[in-house]
């Protein structure tokens, strides 16, 4: 059924729109802030992913004493 979504005139016509909507100007600069925002995004995860967890003390052995 999607077999044939992106033909090449699809394309030329997403990106006649996106210019006629924002402007051969606001354009470079909307890709920039995306870029900006995925590397934030992906340095963020991966410092997540990085981040060791740390165990807490358990009740079990404060209430033995």
């Amino acid at each position: 059924m999607l077999r044939n979504a992106f033909e090449p005139w699809h394309l030329i016509l997403i990106i006649a729109v996106l210019v006629l909507l924002f402007g051969s100007k606001k354009l470079p600069d909307m890709a920039r802030g995306l870029g900006r925002s995925m590397r934030i995004l992906k340095s963020e995860a991966k410092a997540l992913k990085d981040e060791q967890p740390v165990e807490a003390p358990r009740a079990e052995s404060a209430a033995g004493r």
